[in-house]
């Protein structure tokens, strides 16, 4: 009995030592070459900061001339960029950002100026879009240009948003109502076309990773497509997920998965593809819709806009609109940090110039209609991307992403079960395309993401209480890095 038993522990002990050999093969990453976009304006940020404290103690009554003078230099920016054609590198764009920076830190102690800031904001978007089509998008000034004016704008209106009563927080912005003939329904008051993309931004530690790693750090960590059926007018949502590939889901089921925010392109009406057919973004949707339909499409970990047989979140939206003639993402997105690349091959990705969510939003070939948000998701994805921020900062400083090495046979199982899982149409614990180590990496940075958010929430809340404001981004990225330097 005993020689039994000690077989069985010598068999499993010698299983365990195989499973625990390494066999995944890393490659150094082929980076982009282009540059990261830094905006190194700390002073500014922490002297908006005292402007926006200091505001709240004048009160509205003093600040209202100042107000109406800053919305009076914006409204004339924003006729000045419509009325000629401006380069990306003209210095007018950045006065337009100093301006806009500017009056957030005023309005913050007179808030009855939001919305009329939303919407000047809205406006300078929509006119820059609009003067950027003949623009090179993969020209470095161009995205810089674009970046600081409509990603800055967005940031200036949510420091804003974060820092109202939340009563007064307008969770849907309306944006450009772009015509379109393709069929529609409506969805949370807002009218949605066969052919419109979904922008959203998941709830998730890899959610964070993907809206923030890339050259131009973003919001939005997903892209979908929506689909309206010509005779019932019901709405089908095409999207790849990670767990699951390429699904077709009810707007139900869409709106069911934690989402911190959810914006609605449209392809804009007057492109010459749409002037010659404008059915064509329905018939994109369709196209998706019947791909999807028709058979299994797993996810694409490689980040490869260029392979029609996976795809990931983007390529749904990409892959479909190129075979009719629509070329999107005229700005490719690039990744030339060497340490946020490494951590990104962890995890399967191989190309770094791709197609990410957040940059789909430069491109002038398509208008913003409308966004979603309310005030715990918006704060909930600031807190998110300053902890991605302090991790890709130690990541570039040549900090590596480990896993549990003496997890890794239990990972192998649980991979195998998994692929079987698959193999019968469920969810596998570890998603199809995934490796052993990669799932286990995943697990690792969860778990130090989940740890620094837990210690930065609880910086973030001492700092409202004593401070009595919402603790701006700035300030968040600075917890997390305190954090994520002992990870």
């Amino acid at each position: 009995m005993k020689r039994k038993l000690a077989y069985i522990l010598g068999s499993l002990l010698f299983l365990y030592l195989i499973l625990l050999i390494p066999t995944e093969k890393i490659e150094a990453p082929k980076i982009a070459a282009k540059k990261q976009f830094v905006w190194n304006r700390d002073s500014l940020w922490h002297t908006l900061e005292n402007e926006f404290v200091k505001s709240k103690s004048i009160g509205c009554e003093k600040l209202e001339s100042q107000i109406v003078r800053n919305f009076a230099f914006i409204n004339s920016f924003t006729e000045e960029i419509a009325a000629q054609k401006l380069s990306p590198s003209d210095p007018l764009f950045e006065d337009v950002g100093q301006i806009v920076f500017a009056t957030a830190a005023l309005i913050g102690g007179c808030e009855q100026h939001t919305e009329e800031f939303i919407e000047a904001v809205s406006k300078i978007r929509n006119a820059i879009k609009n003067e950027s089509r003949d623009w090179d998008l993969n020209n470095i000034p161009t995205r810089q240009a674009l970046y600081k004016i409509i990603y800055g704008g967005r940031a200036a209106v949510e420091e804003l948003l974060l820092q109202s009563k939340k009563e007064k927080f307008p969770e849907l912005l309306l944006g450009v109502d772009e015509v379109s003939a393709t069929p529609s329904t409506s969805i949370l008051g807002v009218e949605i076309h066969s052919g419109d993309m979904l922008v959203s931004r998941g709830g998730a530690p890899t959610s964070a990773l993907i809206a923030r790693g890339s050259d131009y750090p973003g919001n939005f960590s997903h892209i979908a497509l929506a689909y309206v059926d010509d005779k019932t007018k019901l709405p089908y949502i095409i999207e790849a997920h990670i767990e699951r590939g390429v699904t077709i889901s009810s707007i139900y089921d869409y709106l069911k998965d934690k989402k911190l925010r959810v914006m609605v392109l449209r392809l804009r009406q007057d492109l010459p593809q749409l002037q010659v057919d404008p059915m064509l973004p329905h018939k994109a949707a369709r196209l998706a819709y019947q791909r999807a339909e028709a058979g299994h499409i797993p996810y694409d970990f490689e980040m490869n806009y260029n392979n029609d047989d996976k795809w990931f979140c983007s390529e749904v939206a990409s892959s479909t609109y190129r075979n009719l003639g629509v070329n999107l993402w005229m700005g490719v997105s690039s990744i030339s940090s060497i340490g946020t690349a490494e951590w990104l091959v962890g995890f399967g990705v191989k190309h770094f110039e791709t197609h990410e969510p957040s940059d789909l939003e430069y491109d002038p070939q398509i208008n913003v209609v409308a966004e979603w948000r309310n005030p715990e998701t918006l704060f909930q994805d600031h807190v998110d991307n300053a902890i991605v921020e302090a991790l890709l900062d130690e990541a570039n400083a040549g900090k590596k992403l480990t896993y549990d090495w003496y997890m890794l046979p239990l990972a192998r199982i649980m991979k195998f079960y998994s692929v079987i899982q698959t193999k019968l149409g469920a969810e596998g614990n570890i998603p199809e395309g995934m490796s052993a180590e990669s799932g286990l990496r995943h697990k690792k940075y969860e778990s130090i993401f989940n740890s620094i958010k837990e210690k930065v929430l609880a910086d973030a809340a001492e700092f409202e209480k004593e401070k009595k404001y919402t603790p701006p981004y700035w300030r968040l990225v600075g917890f997390a890095k305190k954090y994520a330097k002992i990870m």
